[in-house]
């Protein structure tokens, strides 16, 4: 299976994911956004914490068994490199807003659609914070 994201600052909404998305198989690898990336994509204030130190802490959890860093916007090399057969995302997207789907399902794979917890998110976290 593979999933990807920033995970930024690890709450109980990521832990509740990927505990799902690890439930769809027996191996789980998590693309994680680059330092580089994640400021393109989320702003010049992200992320809070290094790439090296995200991936330290996915891979302490039991759920998780590979993290890969990619610089890329979109994980969709990687999930061509990959071929999984289990492509996993948040409910928030529509099928065909997934990146990667339409080459897994192409390969005989599915995508696994997973329901987020309400009222977790680190862009919450941070609002709080602030």
């Amino acid at each position: 299976m593979f999933t990807n994201g920033v995970f930024d600052i690890l709450h109980l909404g990521h832990v509740s994911y990927l505990a799902r998305a690890r439930s769809f198989g027996d191996v789980l690898v998590v693309g994680l956004n680059s330092d580089k990336s994640v400021r393109r994509l989320k702003g010049a204030g992200r992320p809070l914490q290094k790439q090296r130190d995200r991936a330290e802490i996915l891979l302490a959890l039991r759920t998780v068994d590979y993290v890969v860093i990619f610089s890329e916007d979109t994980p969709q090399k990687l999930i061509e490199q990959i071929q999984p057969n289990v492509l996993v995302k948040g409910a928030d997207y529509q099928v065909s807003e997934i990146v990667g789907a339409e080459f897994v399902r192409s390969h005989g794979g599915e995508v696994r659609r997973v329901r987020l917890t309400p009222g977790r998110s680190t862009s919450e976290i941070i609002k709080r914070l602030k």
